[in-house]
């Protein structure tokens, strides 16, 4: 099961936090920072693959982000990676080319979209198609409501 995911840029921003068990604010910053400190100080040749605490962090670069998982000790590191992996083609597909501004600008369709795949830490959906299917009835409904929101205000304006 997935403990918690992060994206993280190379200057050591925290850009996405998503908390699959339960910590408290004091203890998701001091994670957070912990985790960015270690993974950035190591080599590009290095392992994945990182054993803290009583779980494994799992985490790989992608152009000028790291996407950290904290996975307990008896899941496979090597799957979750293929996960980290299949999260990053759905975001490069729906922003066709990910960098890390379409993160910042766009954070709600990247926590959107991370929450189609993983349900309670557990890998829910495989294909990158049903999620991106779903990513685009959400933007439907998001312009259908952007539409009404704009007529309810023209029309109550005209009174």
């Amino acid at each position: 099961m997935i403990n918690f995911m992060l994206l993280v840029s190379r200057q050591g921003k925290t850009r996405l936090t998503k908390w699959y068990k339960s910590y408290t604010t004091k203890d998701k910053s001091r994670i957070a920072r912990e985790l960015s400190a270690a993974v950035l100080a190591r080599p590009p040749k290095m392992c994945n693959f990182i054993e803290w605490r009583d779980c494994v962090v799992v985490y790989k670069r992608y152009a000028s982000l790291f996407f950290i998982a904290c996975i307990d000790r008896k899941d496979n590191e090597l799957i979750m990676l293929e996960q980290i992996h299949l999260f990053v083609e759905v975001l490069d597909r729906y922003f066709l080319n990910v960098c890390e501004l379409d993160v910042i600008f766009n954070f709600h369709k990247a926590y959107y979209i991370l929450d189609e795949l993983f349900i309670g830490g557990q890998l829910q959906e495989t294909s990158k198609a049903e999620v991106l299917r779903a990513c685009a009835a959400q933007d439907e409904l998001m312009e259908d409501s952007k539409d009404e929101g704009t007529t309810a205000t023209r029309s109550s304006g005209r009174r």
